[in-house]
Order: structure tokens, then sequence, then C-alpha cells
């Protein structure tokens, strides 16, 4: 199988038909063998059964149906599980994602050497106030905790070497960062291609505020596990050591000046009476719950199944 197109979808019945049409008019001149894997994430509307309908009209379809909606990310990472192709393009439902694309990802990954190419929907058609501009921040952001400089990491026009998404987990909201997923797999050859971006034809825009939030905790969650999920205790046993040693000078200090004060007959404040020395002993405190907190976590970390899971890329002999 050459190439598989994972689509993932919800409440999209008018888009569809005109959906698979299009992508196969765009692929008529090519020869290549391809599967378009539907996954409907739990469609309140008929997009069930325009898929079924749609299915005995195109053999190339393939498609799986959630019993309620789970969201985009479970809905890739089921597509992915089922994709057979040697490159694997993902795309939106909508009509937003321009097919005509197709052909052009699948080069970049197949005679182009790309592990991973994303779209840049460099002209949007979107609302400039409600989500362009949040788009814009959000992905400022993102290529400064990354290291990669894509311009529109959330795009859903990406193309994937097969190895790829079958090395990745996507989980929870991560598809927004399946490049940076892809990175900390081990692929590095990560690529960007300016594509058309049509505007909405039917329905809205589930985009919304809580999304934007989430996008940016969920980015710090990533970042944090890459840098410290197999070992929490350099990063809280860091700080905690940083912010005791902070306390314990400052107490020393407190102590120590009083003594001082007192054998020279100078007048002094009791140690308890000082703001610092409360400020140095939360500091104590504080500084062992990190310590305890990285001693926990590395403890969880060792009991892990997931402690020694790496990826190999290939083997000789």
């Amino acid at each position: 199988m050459d190439l598989s197109i994972v689509i993932s979808l919800y409440n999209e019945e008018e888009s569809i038909p005109e959906l698979l049409s299009w992508i196969e008019r765009a692929l008529a001149s090519q020869k290549l063998a391809y599967e378009i894997i539907l996954v409907d994430d739990g469609s309140t509307d008929n997009s069930w059964e325009v898929i079924k309908r749609e299915s005995s009209q195109y053999r190339t379809i393939s498609a799986i149906r959630f019993s309620r909606n789970y969201g985009k990310s479970p809905a890739l990472f089921i597509g992915f599980e089922a994709a057979e192709g040697d490159v694997v393009v993902t795309m939106d439902a909508d009509l937003q994602d321009n097919p005509e694309e197709i052909p052009e990802l699948y080069e970049m990954i197949a005679n182009q050497g790309y592990d991973l190419v994303s779209g840049w929907k460099k002209r949007r058609k979107d609302n400039k106030l409600a989500k362009n501009l949040p788009s814009k921040i959000y992905n400022r952001v993102a290529r400064r905790v990354t290291g990669l400089k894509l311009h529109d990491m959330n795009c859903g026009l990406k193309a994937y070497r097969k190895e790829v998404i079958k090395n990745i987990e996507v989980y929870g909201e991560m598809h927004r960062y399946i490049p940076y997923l892809a990175k900390i797999a081990g692929f590095r050859n990560i690529g960007e291609k300016v594509v058309k971006h049509q505007a909405r034809k039917f329905g809205k825009s589930k985009f919304g505020m809580d999304r934007f939030v989430n996008g940016f905790l969920d980015l710090i969650t990533l970042w944090f596990l890459s840098k410290f999920g197999k070992r929490p205790m350099h990063f809280f046993g860091t700080f905690g050591t940083l912010t005791f040693f902070f306390g314990f000078v400052t107490a020393v200090y407190l102590v120590a000046d009083k003594l001082i004060s007192q054998a020279s007959g100078l007048k002094f404040r009791q140690v308890t009476d000082q703001p610092l020395f409360y400020i140095s002993l939360v500091a104590l405190i504080i500084g062992m719950q990190l310590f305890l907190a990285g001693f926990l976590g590395e403890l969880v970390s060792r009991n892990s199944s997931e402690r020694n899971n790496y990826k190999i890329k290939e083997r000789l002999n």
C-alpha cells in the first residue's frame, strides 16, 4: 500500500460526499495504491449513514465509528493503528484542507527523505481576531518551546512516513503536537509546505478559547515529560536543593547574627520575631517537599513498564 489518508470527523454529513469526490479526482492521475480511513468520532448527525452510503461507491474506503465523542487525538490514534500505507496523510473533513496537496506531500515523504511534512496555511480564511491571532500567538510560543521552525503546527493537513505514526502515541489533545512527538521519538527530518486553505463551506468551527488555553497547557506538559519524564529527580531535586539551601543559609545567618550581637553586647531581635526567619522556614519545608516529590517520581519511573521502552531505528545482523 503506497498511501493511507486518515480523516477524523465529527458531524460532517454535508462535507463527506464532496470531500471523497475531491480526493478521488486529486489522485486520479497518480499511480498510487491508496486507502481512505474515516474515523467517525461519535457524530450525532447522519455522518455514519453517509459514510456507509459512500463506501458502496468508493472501494478505497474503510471506516471506524466511535460510540461517543472522544476527541481528535483518539480518532487519529485509531486511524494510525489501521493505516497500512508507506506514507500516511491526515486531513480534516470540513473541506478546509485541499486534497490537491496530497500528491506533493506524498512526493516529499516518499522521494525527498522527509519523515514528516506539516502544512502551513499561510493565507487563512478564518476570522482574524477570533482564530488567526490566537493561532499566531500559539505557534510562536510552540516554536520557542519545541525548537521546531513550523509556522502552523496545528494544521490538520500533514504527511508522515509510516514509521513515524507507528512509533508515537497520540493521546488526550496531543494531536496539536504530533511534529514534536515525532521529534521526541527521534525523527528529525521534519519539513513544512505552504498549502491552500479553504473557507468553511458547511457547519461551524469547533475551535474555542478553551482549546486555545488547553493547547498551551498540553505544550507545557509535553515539554516537561520529554525533558524530565524519565528523570524527575533532576527537576524536583534541583529546585528542592536550591530552595532548601536558601532556607538553611538564611536560618544560619539569623542565628549567627543574634549570637554575635549578643556576645558583643549589642541590641538584637529574637530570631522568631523576624519575618525572614519564617521565610527561611517555609523555604526549608518546600525544599524538602520538592526533593521528596522527585524521589517519589523516581520510584514511579523505576517501576514503570515503559522505563526501558526505546525506539530502535534499525538493526544489523
